[in-house]
């Protein structure tokens, strides 16, 4: 039995899908029976909790011999970095209170560094915090989500361009949810001794124009690819409404990535996706 958080998200359905596929017992942990009611109807045990519920993750994850967790960003929070840091304290205190052998966690590329990554430093933290506390333990560090174009997909249908704060020729790494879902089941049924890193990109590199090209081709109409530069991004995010910190955060992600900083760490080493482009942005843009 694994237990499988994120399901009502992308990679945590992914994942459960993935194991259910291979004809393994899934457990989804879901914050109502409500929205555990679809994977009841394929098959799988419903836990009701909240990953920053220590006694409520505990119970949840009882009997299990792996699980898949995350740390879900909240946006709307106050101070980002320290309501991911005071969330991630208080799950690895049910991981700890928990007896289960094997824990995937979804990581990012990039998280290696402690700082100049913007919000995935949370991620860097995560790490750190939950090293130790289950025998195997796997961190999936995933290239940037082709899921994420779908934020920018309503101004691409309604403009026909599709906008990214950087250079749009070059190729960079990128993955969809269905290959981290694979990458995930694969840690959880075959667990490694102590704490492993999986450093995760898609079939190969794709470049924002390379993605216009994908998504105007679903979509049907041409779409072209409008880059801005990057010592825009912070100004440009406060003006499409993101709160100021988190514009700061995200403007450091994208200086981060166009300088090579959020990279990952053993390029040499980096699994490979199967999905092509098209068919992982298909149920992006619907």
């Amino acid at each position: 039995m694994h237990v499988i958080a994120g399901v009502t998200g992308h990679t945590g359905a992914a994942t459960a899908d993935a194991l259910l596929a291979g004809g393994h017992a899934v457990r989804v942990l879901v914050r109502s029976q409500e929205k555990g009611a679809p994977w009841k109807r394929k098959g799988c045990e419903v836990a009701v909790a909240e990953l920053d519920d220590p006694a409520a993750l505990a119970r949840a994850l009882e009997g299990a011999q792996g699980a898949y967790l995350l740390s879900p960003p909240n946006y709307a929070a106050t101070d980002f970095l320290a309501d991911r840091e005071a969330f991630v304290g208080r799950m690895v205190e049910g991981v700890q209170r928990s007896r289960v052998q094997n824990f995937v966690f979804l990581s990012s590329i990039g998280a290696q560094h402690p700082a100049g990554t913007g919000p995935i430093v949370t991620l860097h933290r995560a790490e750190q915090a939950l090293r130790g506390v289950a025998p195997s333990l796997t961190f999936i560090r995933a290239a940037y989500f082709l899921e994420n174009w779908g934020a920018v997909l309503p101004v691409a249908k309604a403009q026909g361009v599709l906008p990214f704060f950087g250079r749009i020729d070059v190729k960079f790494p990128q993955v969809c949810a269905r290959d981290i879902g694979a990458a995930a089941a694969r840690a959880l049924v075959a667990a490694v001794g102590g704490a492993h890193v999986v450093e995760l990109s898609g079939a190969q590199d794709w470049s924002v124009e390379d993605v216009a090209a994908a998504v105007g081709a679903l979509l049907g109409k041409p779409l072209r690819a409008a880059g801005a530069p990057v010592e825009a991004a912070r100004a440009g995010l406060e003006h499409a409404g993101v709160p100021a910190e988190m514009a700061r955060l995200f403007a450091e992600m994208y200086a981060g990535m166009a300088s090579g900083h959020v990279a990952f760490e053993r390029p040499g080493a980096v699994v490979r996706g199967s999905t092509p482009l098209a068919d992982a942005l298909r149920p992006v843009v619907g």
